[in-house]
């Protein structure tokens, strides 16, 4: 009895040494492997280091960095990125240097190159046309409206990038420019070249600033365009397009149109459309420059309005494809543009014998600051009203389908 007691507490000795032994193997495995909590403290610590600088490299710094360097012992903290490039950084006295190699040695002799050339200023002589239009654009997308910025990047990956793009801004003269443009001159698309011209001064001005020398467009010449005058439709005109819309009243531009010819709003105003009180259109002023407050502007229902409200839909007219506008019209009138349904609708206003300050309100004019003042203290809105009751000048006499 007294000989198995022992057999027992010897077996348990052993399998108490063997699980300790299974332990410290196991330890011994995690070190090595680099997951134990010490090689894990190693690990992080040689992530890490200072570039201490010998007398030789000190030697190869700018004079007034000797000095410190060896006076003060100064090092550089580097650290280990898990990429496996090491990477430096020194933010002290006014300077700012980052370097970064897979060797440590490189990693001193980039830090002595930067501190070298430090004062240099960056070579402009490679950037191309490309980056400077990107540069200018940016600009211009914190100073301008949207639209206007949309126009600027259509025609600079349309027709400016391909030509000048990937070439270096010095190398481009007066000679390339004006051969580019006169191409657009003889096709006959003088509203293009002017767009064009007007944008490449703009890139050229920045371009010339920064290299110090005169802008190659001082001397480059596109015939002047002369925009047309807006032409209001004729009364046949308007009741072929108010019957044209209610035939297709599925499509947005038919919504789009009515609201143009009867509220006189500009095309990207329809955007900010909202009816108020069921006698009144309100919009916001599109012609209000960056960084000035919207200016919301409300536009009476006219009798004129009135005969086809019942069909409009303003959500469709809000949301259609100002492209598409446009090409619609030119399709049905190609003698007018969409634009011409507000000057008939300011031209048709004046004709009814509404004031010519009250219609100015109304399409959103800009005026002076005597007449400003005047028109928005002493025409109410009920005085609007009622003129608004004025603009009834055509018995549209339709039919809907």
């Amino acid at each position: 009895m007294k000989q198995q007691t022992n057999t027992i507490h010897t077996d348990d000795s052993v399998q108490q040494l063997l699980e300790a032994l299974r332990k410290q193997n196991e330890l011994y495995k995690q070190v090595l492997a680099g997951l134990g909590p010490i090689a894990e403290k190693s690990k992080i610590e040689n992530r890490r280091g200072k570039l201490k600088f010998t007398k030789k490299e000190i030697s190869q710094m700018p004079t007034q960095f000797k000095n410190i360097f060896a006076a003060n012992d100064l090092i550089v903290h580097y650290r280990l990125r898990k990429d496996g490039v090491y990477e430096a950084r020194f933010h002290r006295q006014g300077i700012d240097i980052e370097v970064s190699s897979k060797d440590l040695t490189k990693l001193k002799q980039k830090f002595i190159d930067k501190l070298n050339h430090k004062d240099e200023k960056p070579d402009k002589k490679d950037k191309t046309f490309a980056e400077y239009a990107d540069e200018w654009l940016n600009i211009k997308k914190v100073t301008t409206k949207q639209s206007t910025c949309n126009e600027y990047i259509r025609l600079l990956n349309h027709d400016v990038l391909p030509t000048f793009g990937e070439i270096k801004a010095i190398e481009i003269d007066r000679c390339m420019l004006q051969n580019f443009l006169l191409t657009y001159v003889q096709k006959g698309v003088l509203r293009t070249a002017q767009k064009l011209y007007l944008l490449l001064r703009c890139i050229f001005d920045m371009i010339a600033e920064d290299y110090n020398i005169p802008t190659p467009m001082k001397k480059v010449v596109v015939p002047n365009y002369q925009s047309k005058s807006g032409t209001a439709f004729t009364y046949d005109e308007e009741k072929q397009l108010v019957n044209h819309c209610l035939a297709h009243l599925n499509r947005d531009t038919a919504h789009a149109f009515l609201v143009l010819l009867y509220a006189g709003l500009r095309r990207s105003e329809l955007a900010s459309l909202n009816v108020i009180d069921g006698v009144w259109l309100e919009c916001e002023t599109s012609k209000e420059r960056m960084g000035k407050n919207v200016v919301k502007r409300k536009i009476p229902i006219t009798p004129m309005m009135k005969q086809v409200l019942p069909y409009i839909d303003f959500e469709k007219a809000k949301h259609v494809n100002l492209s598409t506008l446009q090409t619609t019209m030119k399709r049905l009138f190609p003698n007018h543009h969409s634009h011409e349904l507000r000057h008939t609708f300011i031209s048709r206003s004046k004709e009814s014998g509404v004031l010519s300050e009250v219609v100015s309100i109304w399409a959103g004019h800009s005026l002076s600051g005597t007449i400003t003042t005047t028109v928005y203290t002493h025409y109410s809105e009920e005085f609007q009203l009622r003129e608004a009751e004025k603009v009834n000048y055509l018995n549209l006499d339709f039919v809907v389908n």
